[in-house]
């Protein structure tokens, strides 16, 4: 029916109503945010919170970042992001803040991570959605992609003198060492496991082995045919060298370490 159809002259008496429930949720969600104070993302702070089903928004420098859930354990998955910002260069985690809601198992069915994901995009850019903060390991095929500039992993690159957390001094069995690396580092770890892994055997001399330290131990014992590439957000390791990938900024072989420029492109991400 037209407007005209609906009009007798005196203005519209009748007309269509839609009732957005869902937006309604997410802006209800939004406000209830906006009620709570922020606290600092650390260990005493998530010590706090009950193990319940959630969502959470991450502040930086008091500036919202990110919208996230959790759908078991608020303080688990909190503390999932605070090992991961512990192993990165360029931020300081006593400058990132939080608050959560915890939400209800009948209401996680609607998706309120989303729910506020389509709020906050209407009022503008959520910078850390959709750039890589969120993501896992992204796969082999993804390596030598060329990350955006304003891609998290471009603007927080991990951080190699970050201490390996479970290595005891010793001699340890290659393979061993591999696994402690992957387990003792707040960022991934892939690799291919060497043949005779199990036999080779390496010096771990202290307690507190940085990354750096360790890969390049690794690299001393492994063939030329062996490299480990530190990409901006994960460390590889293969029987690839001297392959080059272009968001590589730091690569192990033979026990030297090249330093190299990383590649990354002009165009922005946007939220989406």
């Amino acid at each position: 029916m037209t407007q005209a159809a609906r009009s007798d002259g005196r203005g519209i008496y009748h007309d269509d109503f839609r009732l957005s429930i869902t937006k309604a949720l997410g802006d209800q969600l939004a406000h209830a945010l906006t009620r709570l104070r922020r606290a600092p993302l650390a260990e005493q702070c998530l010590a706090s919170l009950d193990e319940r089903p959630g969502v959470y928004q991450l502040y930086l420098h008091g500036e919202f970042v990110y919208v996230g859930k959790a759908d078991k354990s608020l303080p688990s998955r909190l503390a999932n992001h605070l090992r991961k910002l512990s192993g990165r260069r360029n931020i300081d985690l006593r400058d990132v803040t939080f608050s959560c809601l915890y939400v209800d198992e009948d209401f996680s069915a609607l998706a309120p991570e989303q729910l506020l994901i389509s709020h906050h995009k209407e009022m503008g850019n959520i910078p850390w959605n959709n750039n890589g903060f969120g993501n896992k390991d992204p796969g082999r095929q993804r390596d030598s992609t060329v990350l955006k500039i304003n891609h998290f992993d471009v603007i927080f690159p991990i951080d190699l003198d970050r201490r390996v957390e479970g290595l005891k001094p010793g001699q340890i069995a290659l393979s061993t060492f591999l696994k402690a690396l992957k387990n003792g580092l707040p960022y991934n770890f892939r690799y291919v496991e060497p043949p005779r892994s199990k036999s080779i055997f390496l010096a771990v001399p202290q307690v507190g082995l940085s990354a750096n330290e360790a890969f390049q131990s690794v690299s001393e014992a492994l063939s030329d045919a062996w490299q480990i590439a530190a990409l901006m957000g994960y460390v590889i390791m293969y029987p690839d060298s001297p392959n080059e990938y272009k968001s590589a900024w730091r690569y192990y072989r033979s026990g030297e370490v090249v330093e190299t420029e990383p590649e990354a492109s002009p165009e922005a991400i946007t939220s989406g």
